[in-house]
């Protein structure tokens, strides 16, 4: 085991029992496919709001055009990478196709969208609005997470030899 992972594990048994199944690695590549759909997030909203949607005048309005622009973005890339690295051992051995498999996702991930746009212009009324949509992301994250790993990539039983 290297070194890292070890440690990493150390870190993990210093948690209560109950948040450490979280932490695990599948949680790790989560936050990674997770701060890369941040990034892309922030960037489409900060390119909508300050250029694509500039022609709507008023700025909660444009907001809330661009915070939808940026989810979606964001989600469709998120999708592909959870798909591909942190659910790819349950994909690999219950194939489903993409497109239900999205529609699954989008729907696990509705209550994480709306709780991170409702906390995004909630929070935009006293901070920046990337600071408030930073702030809503990582709230959101955690119940993004339990819903696609208990719903959309869920762990099928093995099926029965014939």
């Amino acid at each position: 085991m290297s070194r890292l992972r070890t440690f990493a594990e150390a870190l993990v048994h210093l948690l209560p029992p109950r948040l450490r199944p979280m932490l695990r690695w599948r949680f790790i590549k989560f936050g990674l496919v997770g701060g890369s759909g941040t990034v892309i997030n922030i960037a489409v909203l900060y390119l909508a709001q300050e250029y694509l949607l500039r022609g709507i005048a008023d700025f909660h309005t444009r907001l809330n055009y661009s915070i939808a622009l940026a989810i979606t973005v964001a989600t469709i890339s998120n999708f592909y990478w959870n798909r591909r690295l942190t659910w790819r051992d349950r994909t690999r051995h219950t194939p489903q196709p993409a497109l239900r498999l999205f529609v699954k996702y989008v729907m696990a991930a509705a209550l994480s969208i709306v709780i991170q746009s409702l906390l995004t212009k909630w929070l935009a009324g006293y901070l920046h609005y990337i600071v408030a949509n930073l702030m809503a992301i990582v709230l959101a994250s955690v119940v993004n997470f339990v819903a696609n790993d208990k719903l959309t990539f869920r762990r099928h039983p093995p099926k029965a030899p014939h």
